[in-house]
Formats: structure tokens, sequence, C-alpha cells
């Protein structure tokens, strides 16, 4: 007996209309996005069951029209055109506060003769501002059922669950958009030897002048003549304009307002969050603020998981018979993932700030203000969008590149978002700056957070200094403009953001630790073994740490480091954290938990008292400063690597990248320690 075929549907709308909050909900996922234009970049499917129906939701990127201009509404075109077998119709969402843009894209899909269901979203907020929206009109004049929903209060949600079940998926009986009297002629014949069945499919096909949903890498683009025919750009124009002349006919009789004599908290808000002055202040003084709480809000947690595991290393230690399997877990496995669970409460306190930013709807404020810093440097507003998700991590801030449109934007983007200092960084970070600076405050926050909001604008600020030079060599002979529209600020939703942040960094312990576990074994076998030390040995075993492979291999590459200040531990280190920076503080652990017999100590003050054959401190200042540049400059991420060429098709530029980064950090490391020592 076959089992039933699952229903899928397609969740489609502009960008920050709600779309992927309704998809949260729907399937009760954790995807979280942001709300501005850029972050969903790929379709995302989940699942949920409904009266016994399994039903698969695919949430494609939000876009404006069919006709892509970026790589990620490309994404969104081709889907939706030639999956049209694939899928029962299409739940179309537009925002309350914005009907006139998210109908363009609606009434071209209708045209298609795509089935959908419609959802008007977030009506409280339309109601907050004086403007009623006749519901019953507007599903008459568009000709389809209306379903409104509150996504975040999860109002409506099974309304639509009930809609999709019952299939009420309503295909246009006829095209709203009537073809210009100059093409009818030509448009009508290309429409039969096409053999389309509507008018509009063949007035597409010739406005885009290219296959649909084309999608090319950026060296693809680069490739392509800058000159092209202008035609189809035009047609897109004039359909635009003659749709939005037949949506404000249709507007006209839905929408009501009532006269405002109250400003609107956004609008009091924006006169101080998006000045040209205030605006960067107030942004500066909240980096400030988060920066100072992830060292004061989690150095309680980070002391209960060092003391937690250093608890667990003794025990081990002391229970687990004498031998290899002994050392192996009490000295090496457990002290490197202890080294790298203890700064989860730092990357959870920063996500969550984050999210919280990204809720209430400031994030998108910041995209505004960038536009303006980043002109000169070659980029645009939209390159902000993968520079902050470049926080959290340089893989999705590579791949949300896509919505920049200018290929030499969005190329000098990819190239300069690992500069931006991601949580990988954040435990290399902390454990640098808490063996170098002091727990003195100034003006009542501590010094350890002024430096760590240092590291992250020096990492955005080199990320500003790399665009201005490639920009030299990567031609922009196009000009663009930031279009965007600024959403009403919101309550967020604490609880579902702490919800998604305990995810985000439960994937990090368990990604770094999966790496942290194999590096742990590999560094303890070069430790425990070493060359042979009498006659009769075929190998050395339970050697000295300075006498093991390990040591010998690290001392082999220490004269290249050695201007560096760093010694053949701190490279064995760097040595592994090509894999993922936060390797180095796992790294670190086992090296030190291999050396010293006391694992009731903390990592950090066996570091803070190791010193050198000559006496000096190990981790001096100068060292210290040195590592930190370092990381901040080194690319040390095979992951961002792989992406990188991924999205460009072109060794030339990935590996343009890792020379351009890692020579950057080699050379301004050395000339600082040169300086500090």
């Amino acid at each position: 007996m076959q089992a039933n075929k699952k229903k899928q549907i397609l969740l489609v709308g502009n960008p920050n209309v709600g779309k992927s909050t309704v998809f949260n909900t729907l399937c009760n996922k954790k995807q979280k996005t942001g709300n501005y234009a850029g972050v969903t970049v790929a379709s995302y499917s989940g699942n949920y069951t409904y009266k016994n129906e399994d039903v698969e939701v695919v949430d494609l990127p939000g876009s404006y029209s069919v006709y892509p201009s970026s790589e990620d509404e490309a994404i969104f075109s081709k889907y939706l055109i030639d999956e049209q077998k694939n899928y029962a119709g299409v739940v179309y969402i537009l925002e309350a506060l914005s009907l006139k843009r998210g109908l363009l894209l609606f009434q071209q899909i209708q045209d298609l003769g795509i089935p959908m269901i419609l959802i008007v979203n977030q009506i409280d907020q339309a109601e907050r501002r004086g403007i009623n929206i006749d519901i019953q009109q507007f599903s008459k004049a568009l000709g389809i059922t209306i379903i409104q929903t509150n996504a975040k209060e999860q109002i409506g949600i099974d309304e639509v669950r009930e809609a999709v079940y019952n299939n009420q998926f309503i295909k246009a009986d006829k095209v709203s958009f009537e073809t210009p009297n100059e093409h009818r002629d030509f448009i009508r014949k290309l429409a039969s030897h096409k053999g389309f069945d509507n008018e509009y499919k063949a007035w597409m096909s010739l406005s885009l002048g290219t296959d649909l949903g084309r999608i090319e890498s950026v060296m693809d683009k680069l490739n392509e003549a800058d000159s092209k025919s202008l035609v189809p750009k035009r047609l897109q124009v004039q359909e635009t304009v003659r749709r939005y002349q037949n949506v404000d006919k249709i507007l006209d009789n839905v929408i009501s307002k009532k006269p405002q004599f109250k400003e609107l908290l956004t609008e009091k808000l924006d006169k101080v969050l998006v000045h040209k002055f205030w605006g960067y202040v107030v942004f500066l003084a909240i980096l400030l603020v988060i920066f100072q709480s992830v060292f004061f809000l989690a150095e309680y947690p980070m002391t209960w998981i060092e003391e937690t595991f250093s608890w667990l290393a003794a025990f081990t230690g002391e229970h687990l018979p004498e031998g290899p399997v002994n050392s192996l877990i009490s000295n090496g496995i457990i002290p490197g993932i202890g080294g790298i669970v203890v700064f989860a409460p730092q990357i959870g306190i920063l996500l969550y700030f984050l999210y919280l930013l990204e809720d209430s709807g400031y994030m998108a404020r910041v995209v505004f203000l960038m536009d303006r810093l980043l002109r000169p440097f070659g980029l645009n507003g939209k390159s902000i969008v993968p520079l902050v998700s470049g926080t959290a991590c340089a893989i999705p801030a590579v791949i949300s590149t896509r919505n920049i449109e200018n290929v030499k934007e969005r190329l000098l983007t990819i190239l300069v978002t690992p500069f931006m200092t991601c949580s990988a960084r954040l435990p290399v970070y902390s454990i640098i700056i808490g063996l170098i600076i002091s727990e003195g405050t100034f003006l009542g926050i501590k010094y350890k957070a002024l430096v760590l909001m240092g590291m992250y604008l020096l990492g955005f600020l080199v990320a500003l200094f790399s665009a201005a030079i490639l920009k030299g060599f990567i031609k922009n002979k196009g000009k663009t403009y930031l279009v965007m529209d600024l959403p009403t600020y919101k309550k967020p939703l604490f609880g579902y953001d702490l919800k998604m942040v305990l995810g985000k960094v439960w994937d990090f312990i368990t990604g770094a630790g999966k790496i942290i576990f194999i590096v742990s074994i590999i560094i303890w076998f070069l430790s425990y073994f070493g060359p042979k030390q009498q006659p009769n040995e075929l190998v050395a075993t339970n050697v000295e740490l300075d006498h093991s492979y390990l040591a010998k291999m690290g001392k082999g590459i220490e004269p290249v480091i050695a201007p560096l200040g760093y010694d053949w531990k701190m490279g064995v280190g760097i040595l592994t954290s090509f894999v993922a920076r936060e390797v180095f503080v796992g790294t670190m652990s086992t090296l030190y938990s291999l050396e010293d017999d006391a694992p009731e100590v903390k990592v950090i003050d066996k570091m803070r008292r190791d010193v050198k054959p000559n006496g000096e401190k190990v981790f001096s200042f100068a060292t210290g400063v040195s590592v930190l540049l370092f990381y901040a400059f080194a690319m040390q991420c095979v992951s961002t690597l792989a992406v990188v060429y991924r999205e460009t098709k072109s060794w030339k530029w990935t590996g343009f990248q890792v020379a351009m980064m890692t020579g950057l950090a080699y050379f301004v490391s050395m000339i600082a320690y040169q300086i500090l020592k």
C-alpha cells in the first residue's frame, strides 16, 4: 500500500512581513531571521501535521518582484516557476502596514496562474496607526479568501492550517495585467509559439531577457559584459507602473485612515536613533553595554563551569586506573572540552542581545545608518547585513551577500566579512584579555569590556580599510542605492529569543566539542609518546611534555613564530586552530593540563605563571597583544573558506583572501610584539 504523498506549500512575501515568524509558528521550528532584507537567502523547509495530513512548508527568500535583481531573488523566482507541479499552492503574506508594496508581487504570482491563499499579517500594527482595512471588500477586489493573522501572538495560525487542509488555494480566472498596445500582437504570437496558457507568461519571458531564475556565481557575473540591453528593464518598469496604478484603485476602496494627532513612538525614537550624529553615538553606547554584560553577567556561570570541569578532571584522574586511558581522559579530553564550554555563557549573552536588537526593529536602523558610512569604501548599506551577521558566524554572513544586487559590491563584502569578530574568536579574546588586562574600571566600565569592544571595532575598521583598498582593483562601474522600509519598533519576544540562543549555544558546544574531542586525542597521543630514550624501546611512553613528539613538532616551527613572541605550545595552538579559531583555547587547555598535574588549578592561572627557558613570561603583555591581533586578522576557518569558494566559484579570490588575511595577521602581530616587548 502506497503512503500518501506529503502536501507541499510555499510561504511567499516581501522581506520583513513576518513570513519567517509564520513559518516558525506553523512548523514549531527554530529558524531565526532578522527584520531586515537579505537574511533568508535560501529556501528553508519544515513540516507540520494537521488532522492526520502531513504538510511540508517551504519558506522562500523574501522578494519584491518575480524579476530577480539579486541571487536570493533568483532562488525565489526559480523555485516558484520551476517547481509548480510539486506544490499545492502559495501562502502569500502581506503586511498590513505595506499593502501597496506587497500587492505588486501578489498580482504577478496571481497572473502566473498559481493558486494562492492570502494572509494579512500584523493588522494590530495598522490599527494602532489609525489604518482600517475593509477585509471583505479587499477579498472581493482580489478574488481571494483572506486570513488575518498576528504570527507573533499565534493568532490566525490554526485558520491557515485549516485553509491548507481544505485546499482553499484560489487560482485567478483572469489576468489583471493588461499588455501595452504596442506589444500586444507580438506577445500573443510569443504565447502561442511557447505554448503559454496566458499572455502574462509571455510578457514576463520577454521582460526578463534571459532564463527565469538564472542563478550565477560572483565570477559568472563579473565575467559578463557590462553593457546589457535596457529593453527588459524598461518593460519591467512599465509593468510596475501599470500594476501600481491598479493597486491604488483597489486600496482606495479598502483602506480608510483616521487623522493622527499624536506622534507615534517610532517617529520619536527615529529622530535620535537614525540621526546622522546621535545615531552613531547611541549605537556605540549599545555596543558598550553589550560587551560590559559579556564579562559581568557571564562571570559566575563561567566560574561554575570551570570548577565543574576541574572537579571532573580530578575525579577521573583519581578513580580511573593509572595508565594511558586515565591520562587521555583526565588530562586530555576533559580539559580540552572544558576549555571551550566555559565560554558558552559569553557567546550566549552576545547572541541574545543581537536577537533582541533584531526583534525590536533596531537592526534595520543600523543598516540605514551604515549606508552613509560604507559608501566611500565601495560598499552599500546592505553590506552591513553580512557584516553584522559576521559577529555570530562568517559562514551564513557570506551566504547572505546574495541579497546585494551589485556583483562587485557583493564580492568586496565577501572578501572583507571574515574580518568581523565572530563568536569563534570570542573564547580566544576572552582568555587572552583575562591574562593581560587588569580588573580595573573606567567610569564604571571594566577595562576588559573596553578592550573587547575595541577588538570588535578593530575588525570592523579593518574590514572597511580592506574594502577601500580592494575597490581600486575591483572596479565598480554601476551605482546602487539603498531603498528600504524601516519597520515599526516592536516588543522583542524575550522567551523565544532565549530559546533560540540556547539552541545556538548548544550547536556551538557540540560543533566545537566534536573538533576539540578529536584534536585533544591527537594532542594527547603526540604528547604521551616521544622518541625512544632507551636502546631497546621502539618509542618512549608517558614522557615529559618537552620530550614528546608534540614538542618536537612544535619546536620545529618555533623559528617561524618566535618573532611574534610565541613559544612552541602556542605554535601548536595556532596550527590546530586552522580548523576553527576556538580550537586554540581547547588546545591550550589540553597542553597545560598535560604539563601540570594540578587539575584543580584553572587553565588561565597555569598560563599566567608559565615562563620561557630564559625566565620571560610566556603570556606577557606584548605576546598577548600579538595573539589578539593575529586572531583579529587571520582567516583560521576552513568552513568559511569552503563557503567563499562556493559563492565565488573562484580559487583566485579564495586563495587571495587566505593570503591577504594570513599575511596581514603575521605582519601586524610581529610589529606589535617587537614594539611592545
